[in-house]
């Protein structure tokens, strides 16, 4: 198998092995309701302050009326909470409810146990070229 071969199907396959174990990691009992793009939007909303929908969908790469459908299966699973601006009524803020941040912080666990298992396996100045390696192919998928 040449080079083209060989990164090709372990690029596919890590994207696959990925979601697989994160969709997994995610089926708890207490987060049984949940996919993994819900985690994502959870995980895009964050702990901090309120956002608005359009920030939202711009970090998740998604319009609005997509991200607006999701939210609203979020709001009635109780995972996010919905509020108009006092200043601006058109303007829509979500956040995480209780219930989001205990799936936020799960779903940040599951992603540091990952990293460490990496990191664990790895010397200096491996963990230094697979920095270097990932930047490169991140600049590349940020261009497309």
């Amino acid at each position: 198998m040449d080079h083209y071969e060989t990164i090709n199907n372990m690029l596919v396959d890590l994207f696959h092995h990925i979601m697989d174990i994160e969709q997994k990691s995610l089926i708890t009992e207490e987060f049984s309701d949940i996919t993994n793009n819900d985690m994502h939007i959870i995980e895009a909303i964050g702990i901090k302050e309120p956002r608005n929908m359009s920030s939202v969908a711009r970090t998740l790469s998604v319009t609005v009326g997509t991200l607006t459908i999701a939210v609203n299966n979020l709001v009635k699973k109780g995972y996010v909470v919905r509020n108009r601006s006092t200043k601006d009524r058109r303007v829509v803020f979500i956040q995480l409810s209780e219930r989001g941040r205990k799936a936020y912080d799960h779903h940040k666990t599951f992603h540091h146990e990952m990293v460490a298992a990496v990191m664990d396996q790895l010397s200096e100045e491996e963990l230094h070229i697979l920095v270097l390696t990932l930047k490169k192919l991140e600049q590349y998928f940020l261009k497309k």
